[in-house]
């Protein structure tokens, strides 16, 4: 490129320039170095003239010629010689002894370091200034030794650097003719950073040398930087932007400002400007720089020469005119600022500036209007905002809003009261004007246009966001920005995706930790989605915005906008979305399910419905003392309480005096779904307030402080309105229930405060709490719950018969025929249970946890018959009392042959599965009064509890019996068991050391090991399985008392230990390989089932401490089980699982010791033999520590018993060695063992007395030197 080219040249010229390109085709000369004659002081010139016809090309061609001579001058004289006029310059001798005479009219120089130029190129910044500094300190005093001399000809004659040229720096000394011509050239290099580097110093070169006349500047500047057309894009880009470099460092040098001081009528100011303008229109990508170096030039100058110079400059107005129909950006920027310098009504702006000028006349629609062409092309500079909208903004808002207002502002409408000062005209302007902006040329010109406007549009509002209070968001988040954020991230791929997501980012931060910024931002964004805002875009933005809330006074603000804006319909946006709604799993805090059930309103009622659900959602990570949010759940409670229970017959607003509050309601009716879901989170506010009130709110309060009361009061007096109804009427057994469950709810509330601390206060408080669930569960479903309410109200009475509770229920009871109040409250409960809510499934609990150290056994096996219920039909339906009676004789039911599949039909479900459920019998109940019943049986259930279980079951169905299918009723039984399932949990949590524990284990283990309930539900089945090893393997305590009969014990253990015995079948045909898996692993799970349950009740026998004739039947049942393990080939229980029973009950290894010895020695099979070998081992092992223990004779006693056996068992062992190297390894090590035991208790002797001859010499080749050794103990 020509422009570097000759900034390298310059370079490396070692200080003599040639050849310079001129601004016109007049000729040019070249000029080059030649030698200096001893006669003459001068040099001679070898100029060499063209004619103005030639072409550049051959000029640039001629001049390189030229170069290649002056550097082959260079090397004949050794290289080239410095700019330094002591050594370079051979003037006449006696002009030089004439000038030592006075060194300031002599021709001597300063040094000029030309090496400074390369510094200036350099990347490192302060390199760059030091080089600027030392540059200016040069030239200077070349300048001011070269102002003293009074022969400058000796000099210029000595110092012909450059050929005679009209450049007008007559007065410059050679050196600074020659620095201003290298530094204009090198600010159109683009070489690193020469350009900055270059512009740096000749903007202090020409503030600090007033010998370098500004007209003799803009001439080098249009010679040196010339665009011919033959120039390639690059190099003529280098030359203009070298122009625009040059021109700015003359505008920052102040030499401007200076010349006009010292002349007013000068025509420097004008000449510039002009130049600058013509600059600009040359290219596009010049525009925004020219327009900055003019005000870079307006910051500098007087108020004077603004007005008769810089305004009236030639060109200056035609270009401002144009402006607006070619839409010019910078125009319209210089216009702002030169007006805000000069503050003059003007018409020379052409039209970009209103006259009069003012803010209103500014941001008036039809002047926005016509501005807008001219900020729609503001975009060439991006990512950059270009700076006309900062201009623009600091004329709209002049003065940025702290949060202090915001906070104040907050505070007042919180308070409800009146501002503390009236809104202010110039408020009112602004306001008008921000609409006026966002709407015209916001909305209306930079979102309605390209991808590229679209981005600067969000940019513009990050920028007026940081200027804004919180007031303002209404009109910066309208409508058409929301909108347009939504369809943007709503297609990650979009090219704008990014762009939005860092204008939430910023919104995010500018909202930062103030609350009142969070609820205007959150009601926009929501307000103008229709509530679906992060379901739309598939974000978090408005649930981590609501999960920030720390304040009670910023969640009131919140509390109060959600009620404006649910009752403010006209507010709501009616226009759907263009976009299609897609739903959000992850947004938990104002998440929104579209539900069947919504009213036909359409957007008003999805906006609704998300405010409905966003209240009670504030609270999960709100953090404030009990008393704070206590009035927070207050407030929402009383909006979900107003809007969902009660409409005004009169109007939209009723004041109720006695809590003296003015409440509040939509103009249109409110839809029965929208009602519907609030008392639903109304219930669910109040679970949650129950669960967290504990204690805290019980104590000793004269008035009631609980969520609870104060609803029940709240709901009393608003009933109590003659203008204010219930939502929809009820019937009179409804109405009748309603007032009774207020009547008992506001005599327990007095009973629970009356008590303090006494042991009943949890009851009453649960409760209580039952019963305004159960209040609002009636205004939900009608018709449904007004017997469970006089159910419920007879045990409270029950309960608490002390509590001065009056018998209104109308029900006549015979005397002698009452039940147990805890059997009817379970009953009242499992009632509630098939049809409640989750909130009222939680009270259920928390009521059934306060009572149940009192449950009966009726009462658990009644939740228990349920978990065992099954829907399945019977495989033979002629033969199901016979099933029945059969149950309880055979658990197990361990069939030779297996069950045809294609008998069992689909009530088999082709699973492969055998019953297992038949091994865990239901445990024998205490007491003559309970007998053992089956899965299906109704032993032991009188009339009244046959027809409450029917009623359970009923209540499960009677919604879906006209539905097609099983599948339905078998998922609503699940969930009823799930239901039921939990209540159990609370029971063994609470109650781990209950004889009745046994009873729910057997059940439980039953309902687990039926293959029927991994049909139906894989979550129930785990939930059993959870619930089994959590709450009672793993429990801290286990049953205990008299209550535990060894009968029981005795039953569970025989089917325990026949199910671990019991094998794993494979499927026959199994064409599923996943059903196949999951069959095996669940057999597996069952096997482990049984070997826990056997540990957990070998350790409840250990602890009883029963005598030897009450453990005979314990004794007998492992008897059998080894026998079976020996004896029988279907036996699968294996060896280390006995091991591991011998090893924790060392007492049952004692008394089997004889028994598995014997049968060990006559063995059928090798392979169980020697399996046994460790059982006899691990017995061994607990004798000896037996014996260590204290209790030597004992162990001795069972060893000499038993030495007979003991030694036929080694006789056979060693006789009949395996063929396997590793059971024959199994065989020494049991001898090895068996010999240190019997040497511990001195008993060698008689084992070797009883031990066969055969089996000395192949114990003797088995064991060697350790048999021999024992032998010797023996004699």
């Amino acid at each position: 490129m020509a422009a570097k080219k000759r900034s390298s040249d310059v370079e490396h010229d070692g200080g003599v320039e040639v050849g310079t390109e001129h601004s016109n085709d007049s000729p040019k000369p070249l000029k080059k170095k030649v030698k200096k004659d001893k006669e003459k002081a001068g040099q001679e010139d070898v100029a060499a003239s063209t004619p103005s016809s030639v072409k550049p090309m051959e000029r640039k061609k001629k001049r390189k010629a030229v170069d290649k001579d002056r550097r082959r001058a260079e090397a004949e004289n050794d290289g080239p010689k410095p700019v330094q006029a002591s050594d370079d310059t051979k003037g006449d001798i006696e002009t030089r002894a004439s000038s030592m005479a006075s060194p300031s009219t002599s021709g001597a120089l300063p040094e000029f370091h030309i090496g400074v130029f390369k510094d200036l190129a350099s990347a490192d910044e302060s390199v760059r200034e030091a080089a600027a500094k030392r540059l200016v300190t040069e030239l200077k005093e070349v300048q001011e030794s070269y102002d003293r001399l009074e022969n400058k000809e000796v000099v210029e004659g000595g110092f012909k650097l450059e050929a005679e040229k009209d450049d007008g720096l007559d007065n410059c000394a050679p050196s600074v003719k020659y620095a201003v011509r290298r530094l204009i050239r090198g600010v159109s290099s683009s070489r690193e950073c020469a350009r900055q580097g270059f512009a740096l110093g000749l903007t202090v070169v020409i503030g600090s040398i007033p010998n370098i006349r500004v007209e003799s500047f803009f001439k080098l500047v249009v010679d040196l930087l010339e665009v011919t057309a033959s120039m390639k894009g690059q190099e003529a880009r280098d030359c203009l932007l070298g122009r625009l470099f040059a021109y700015g460092a003359l505008a920052r040098s102040g030499r401007l400002a200076r010349e006009w001081s010292l002349d007013k009528n000068t025509s420097y100011i004008r000449e510039f400007i002009t130049l600058l303008i013509s600059l600009a229109a040359k290219k596009r990508y010049l525009q925004e720089p020219a327009v900055s170096i003019i005000l870079d030039l307006v910051e500098k100058l007087h108020f004077e020469a603004l007005l008769h110079h810089v305004i009236e400059a030639p060109g200056l107005r035609e270009w401002l005119e144009a402006a607006k129909e070619i839409g010019n950006p910078d125009a319209l920027l210089l216009a702002l600022k030169v007006r805000e310098k000069i503050p003059i009504d003007s018409s020379m702006f052409g039209g970009l500036l209103p006259n009069p000028f003012g803010s209103s006349q500014v941001f008036a629609a039809d002047h926005l209007s016509s501005l807008s062409n001219c900020l729609k092309e503001s975009t060439f500079c991006q990512p950059r905002v270009h700076s006309v909208w900062p201009a623009l903004i600091s004329i709209l808002l002049p003065n940025a809003i702290s949060q202090a207002e915001d906070a104040a502002s907050a505070s007042n409408s919180l308070k409800k009261q009146k501002k503390s000062r009236k809104s202010s005209s110039s408020e009112e302007e602004l306001t008008k004007n921000l609409r006026a902006f966002c709407e015209i040329i916001i909305e209306g010109s930079l979102l309605l246009s390209s991808h590229d406007r679209k981005h600067l549009a969000f940019d513009v509002l990050l920028l007026l966001l940081q200027k804004l209070s919180a007031s303002f968001i209404p009109i910066i988040l309208s409508n058409k920005v929301v909108q347009c954020l939504m369809d943007i991230l709503s297609t990650r791929n979009s090219w704008l995706y990014k762009v939005a997501q860092h204008f939430l980012k910023q919104l995010s931060e500018w909202v930062g930790d103030d609350d009142v910024r969070r609820v205007s931002v959150i009601v926009a964004l929501q307000k103008h989605s229709n509530g679906k805002f992060d379901c739309v875009t598939r974000t978090k933005v408005v649930k981590d915005l609501m999960s920030h809330f720390k304040t009670e006074p910023g969640c009131m603000l919140f509390i109060q906008n959600l009620l404006n804006l649910f009752v403010d319909e006209g507010n709501a946006q009616e226009e759907p979305s263009d976009q299609s709604q897609t739903t959000d799993e992850n947004s938990e805090i104002g998440s929104f399910e579209e539900k069947d059930s919504l009213g036909t309103n359409g957007n008003s009622d999805f906006l609704k419905s998300w405010v409905i659900e966003s209240l009670p959602s504030i609270l999960k990570y709100l953090k404030l003392d009990h008393e704070e949010k206590l009035r927070v759940q207050k407030e929402i409670m009383k909006f979900l309480a107003v809007q969902g229970l009660f409409t005004a017959s009169l109007g939209t607003e009723v004041t109720s005096f006695e809590l003296q509050e003015k409440f509040m309601w939509p103009k249109a009716p409110t839809s029965s779904a929208l009602c519907k879901m609030c008392i639903e989170q109304l219930q669910m506010l109040l679970a949650n307030a129950q669960k967290e009130e504990g204690l805290r709110a019980l104590a000793n309060s004269v008035e009631p402080n609980d969520l609870g009361s104060y609803f029940m009061r709240f709901f009393s007096t608003l009933q109590n309105i003659p203008s204010v109804s219930l939502f929809r009427s009820l019937d009179d057994e409804d109405e009748k229930a309603i007032k009774n469950l207020q009547e008992m709810e506001a005599t327990l509330s007095r009973e629970e405060r009356s008590l303090g601390l006494h042991t009943y206060i949890n009851r009453l408080h649960a409760l209580r709490y039952l019963l305004i669930q159960l209040l609002l569960q009636v205004l939900l479903r009608s018709g449904e719950y007004s017997e469970a309410v006089s159910e419920l109200i007879i045990c409270c009475k029950k309960a608490f018969p002390a509590c001065d509770i009056p018998d209104n229920s109308g029900d006549d009871v015979e005397v002698g025929t009452e039940p147990d109040f805890m059997d009817v409250l379970v009953d009242t409960l499992l009632s509630l249970l098939p049809q409640s809510s989750a909130p009222m499934r939680s009270s259920i609990e928390q009521v059934f946890k306060s009572f149940c150290n009192e449950v009966t056994d009726d009462g658990l096996m009644r939740m228990l018959r349920v978990i065992r219920k099954s829907l399945k039909p019977a495989r033979h339906p002629g033969g199901e009392n016979e099933d029945d009676d059969d149950e309880d004789d055979d658990f197990i039911n361990i069939e030779d042959e297996e069950i045809d599949q294609d008998e069992m039909g689909e009530t088999a479900e082709s699973d492969g599965q055998t019953d297992d459920s038949e091994a865990i019998v239901e445990v024998e109940e205490t007491g003559d009064e309970h007998p053992e019943a089956s899965d299906d049986s109704d032993d032991g259930m009188d009339d009244d509890a046959m027809f409450r279980m029917d009623t359970y079951l009923a209540q499960i169905f009677k919604e879906k019996k006209n539905q097609a299918g099983g599948e339905t009723a078998h998922s609503q039984l699940v969930l009823f068991k799930l239901r039921i399932l939990s209540l159990l949990e609370i029971f063994l949590h609470e109650n781990p050391d209950k004889p009745q524990v046994l009873m729910v284990y057997s059940n439980l283990a039953q309902a687990f090991v039926n293959p029927h309930t991994a049909e139906v539900s894989e979550q129930l089945g785990q939930r059993i399985w959870g619930i089994l090893q959590k709450q009672i393997f793993k429990a801290k305590d286990y049953p205990k008392g008299d209550g535990v009969q060894i009968s029981t014990l005795e039953s569970l253990l025989e089917r325990n230990l026949k199910l671990a015995s019991k094998p794993i079948k494979k499927k026959k045909s199994a064409s599923n390989p996943s059903k196949q898996s999951a069959s095996w692993n669940r057999q597996k799970m069952v096997s482990s089932l049984a070997q826990t349950s056997t540990f957990w009740i070998l350790k409840i026998i250990d602890s009883r401490k029963f005598s030897e004739s009450e453990l005979r039947r314990i004794y007998q049942i492992f008897h059998e089980v080894l026998a079976a393990y020996f004896d029988d080939k279907k036996s699968q229980i294996k060896s280390g699982f006995l091991k591991e029973i011998f090893k924790r009950r060392p007492w049952i290894g004692h008394n089997l010791f004889s028994f598995l010895v014997e049968k060990c020695g006559n063995a059928k099979s090798d392979f169980r033999r020697v399996e046994a070998l460790d059982l006899i081992i691990e017995i061994l092992k607990s004798l000896s520590a037996a014996g260590k223990d204290g209790d030597q004779n004992a162990s001795k006693k069972i060893l000499k018993i038993n030495i007979d056996i003991l030694s036929h068992l080694v006789k056979v062992l060693v006789t009949n060695m395996p063929s396997k190297q590793g059971r024959r390894a199994e065989v020494r090590k049991f001898c090895v063992k068996l010999f240190e035991t019997l040497s511990a208790f001195s008993l060698p002797k008689s084992f070797m007395k009883n031990l066969a001859p055969e089996a000395h010499a192949a114990l003797e080749s088995q064991l060697g030197e350790q048999f021999t050794n024992f032998k010797k103990l023996g004699k």
